[in-house]
């Protein structure tokens, strides 16, 4: 990327700007404010109207529900065309919105009107008779019965009542003592939970009265879905002109607001910004040829970047020997420009280059977990490719199971298939984990919804199971050793990175101090653990793993005492250098031990949702172990086995399960509601590990990317290469 600067009178901003968007290759840079003399610029004339243009098409998108579906061939728009047919469709939509929001507001005011009347249709009393009189107050509301009365025969100032019940709604008919006096009732029920209700002003029953209101709700809803029907129709009619001044009035709102980031004096501007190397010719050329000697495009510096870290800026020295504006043509542009140049150029601040991550095919998708942590800086190597490498891969190891697999993959499908954008990328991410989770679980015996299906086909599989039963334990804890190995062969990419990084920014000396440090701890410590140095105080299936996951081909008793003590010493001189390169990070010294210890999880997950999934068949279909309790699980189904394994010796029953009960030689209510409820429990716990394993075995792989991997060499923080134009999709620049 080449940072440029571009100098030039105001006179011609609006050439420089109109050229700058055409090309559609610089990535401008805000100005901050960091010179004497400069300010921000302001936006062009007549940015306010178009603005308010784009508004109002925008408002009128959204009554009319416009999307990109809705567009038609492009062609170009000119301003007058622009202006007149706005003021035309906008007339006629708002006349038709407006009318229809009077509509749904009457609906909607008939139908408060249709709930106030409930209670009174409980009632069964005609409203005339609930108003009217001079002589006796009467209160309608919801309220207890009993409760009324007994307030009303406490109240001394009530001479004689009577109440109406219909349900929960109360009629109250009382006469005051004093024939004057207001409101005695309502405050002889100061005391009783009670909901008044207003009488509706109408003579007929609560019956009648709701059916007219409903008569005219029916005739406003017809007003209504004509009035929907010519909005449609003016949709149809202005959609394709709604989505080109959009395009267009966006267009014109850019460049009219492009100033806003420039520097600026009362004649002068100055504009800084990206573009990629290659086009900077082009670009220089487009500019000049659009305004000549008014304006001066100079190449600042270049960056550079290669994946294995490589990045640095060069200053480009100015051909011309001298200040920008010695080309200018006239005396006020040349004072203008060189007071904005300094003598050379003018920078804006050193902001780094924008990025643009180019992971194409299968890997692109996993940019978005990346740039959830944060877009890779300009001078950071680019862990999409490792994302989607490892994070898949992990994924699939914890849930390790055919059918979940097939469902996430599906579930990933539908959304790359119906969606675009983020959601698009994160169903192709569910699609690569599904197709990993289906991969182990076919390596985890053939594992389908936690049944081991190669005991249905009848074969021998060499892995019996993941761990969780009595006869495969060797198997769970061979995998707690995989989890630790791939963790350190993980964190060592993450740190051989991070040497890179540092040898090509920095040096060799720093690049030892700061990662061949880190990477002569985390090996040698692991090194030292594997090896046979103390042998007693270490467990046996650290070395035992490497038998049971080759079928026992190779064997592996550990590295040798003297390979053992040289991890160790070569621990220490990672310690040494770490000392003297960054002694504040002694204190994290055991960190490369822990983190990978960390990585544990992938183990514990797996059998988290190996023993979900098999607890949920036991409860459902039952289950037992052979060879007398030592031997592995086995599901039941029916009736006719469980009798059996109840009658074997050899079989430890562990539990019956649900959908045992059910006896097809003799169907009864019990045996049908227990085979029901064993495929509800089925249906729905496995729904629930399938749900859980996003949640545990996703959030614990990015977990693993996020914290221990890229805490070795990424940061994140980098900004998108967003370029000053657009692509053209509604309209065409005749």
């Amino acid at each position: 990327m080449s940072r440029v600067s571009v100098t030039g009178s105001k006179r011609v901003i609006d050439d420089v700007i109109e050229a700058a968007y055409a090309h559609h290759s610089l990535h401008v840079t805000d100005y901050d404010d960091r010179y004497e003399g400069f300010d921000p610029g302001t936006s062009l004339e007549g940015a306010e109207t178009v603005n308010e243009r784009l508004v109002t098409v925008r408002s009128l998108e959204s009554i009319l529900d416009v999307d990109e579906g809705d567009a038609d061939v492009a062609r170009s728009l000119d301003d007058d065309e622009l202006v007149d047919e706005l003021d035309r469709v906008r007339g006629r939509v708002n006349e038709l919105n407006d009318e229809r929001d009077e509509l749904q507001a009457a609906i909607r005011d008939r139908q408060e009107e249709i709930d106030r009347l409930e209670p009174f249709a409980e009632l069964g009393i005609d409203l005339e008779y609930l108003r009217g009189y001079d002589s006796v107050e009467v209160v309608v509301g919801e309220a207890k019965p009993a409760a009324v009365e007994a307030a009303l025969e406490d109240a001394d100032s009530i001479d004689v009542f009577d109440v109406f019940a219909g349900g929960d709604v109360v009629a109250i008919v009382a006469r005051p003592t004093d024939p004057d006096a207001e409101g005695v009732v309502q405050d002889a029920l100061v005391g009783v939970d009670i909901a008044l209700l207003d009488v509706p002003d109408a003579d007929a029953s609560p019956e009648e009265y709701v059916a007219e209101l409903e008569a005219e709700q029916a005739d406003l809803r017809d007003e209504l879905d004509a009035v929907e029907r010519e909005l449609e129709s003016v949709k149809e009619e202005a959609a394709g002109f709604l989505l080109r001044a959009e395009e267009e009035l966006t267009i014109e709102a850019e460049k009219k607001e492009a100033p806003l980031s420039f520097a600026t004096t009362e004649n002068a501007f100055v504009a800084e910004g990206w573009v990629p190397t290659e086009s900077y010719p082009d670009f220089e050329a487009a500019v000049v040829d659009a305004v000549g000697d008014h304006v001066e495009v100079e190449e600042l510096e270049r960056a550079s970047f290669t994946p294995d870290g490589d990045h640095h800026t060069e200053s480009v020295d100015d051909e011309s020997g001298g200040s920008a504006g010695e080309s200018a043509a006239d005396a006020e542009r040349e004072t203008e420009a060189a007071v904005a140049t300094d003598g050379g150029h003018a920078a804006h601040g050193s902001d780094d280059p924008p990025v643009v991550q180019d992971n194409g095919g299968a890997a692109g998708p996993f940019e978005l977990l990346v740039q959830a942590f944060g877009r890779p800086k300009y001078s950071e190597f680019d862990p999409t490719l490792l994302v989607f490498l490892t994070f898949p891969a992990m994924f699939g190891f914890m849930i390790g199971d055919v059918g979940y697999g097939v469902l996430y993959a599906a579930i990933g499908l539908f959304m790359y298939s119906n969606y675009e954008g983020a959601f698009r990328e994160l169903g192709s991410v569910a699609m690569w984990a599904g197709g990993f989770t289906i991969l182990f679980g076919i390596y985890f015996g053939i594992d389908v919804f936690g049944y081991h299906a190669y005991q249905l086909l009848g074969i021998h599989w060499p892995v019996a199971g993941k761990g969780l039963s009595p006869a495969d334990l060797n198997w769970g804890l061979s995998f707690l050793v995989v989890s630790v190995v791939f963790g350190i062969v993980h964190l060592n990419i993450g740190h051989v990175l991070s040497f890179v990084s540092t040898l090509q920014q920095h040096g060799i000396k720093h690049a030892v101090y700061e990662a061949g440090s880190w990477l002569l701890i985390l090996n040698g410590a692991w090194i030292w653990i594997f090896s046979q140095v103390f042998p007693n105080s270490k467990p046996d299936f650290l070395f035992e793993a490497v038998s049971t996951l080759t079928f026992g081909a190779v064997s592996f008793s550990g590295f040798p005492v003297l390979i053992g003590w040289a991890g160790a010493a070569a621990a220490v001189l990672g310690l040494v250098l770490l000392g003297i390169g960054e002694p504040p990070e002694l204190a994290e010294f055991l960190s490369p031990v822990v983190n990978v210890i960390s990585y544990a999880r992938l183990m514990a997950v797996l059998l988290a949702k190996g023993g979900m999934a098999l607890a949920v068949n036991l409860l459902a279909f039952g289950a037992y172990i052979d060879d007398g309790g030592d031997g592995s699980f086995h599901f039941i189904f029916s009736a006719d086995y469980l009798a059996e394994v109840q009658n074997t010796a050899d079989y430890e029953l562990v539990f019956a399960g649900i959908t045992t009960a059910f006896d097809p030689a003799s169907i009864g209510a019990v045996g049908v509601v227990a085979l029901v409820g064993g495929i509800v429990v089925a249906l729905v716990g496995h729904l629930v590990v399938l749900l859980l394993g996003v949640t545990s075995a996703g959030i614990q792989a990015v977990r693993l990317e996020y914290v221990e991997f890229f805490g070795n060499f990424y940061e994140g923080g980098g900004r998108a290469y967003l370029p000053f134009g657009r692509d053209r999709k509604y309209t065409r620049d005749d």
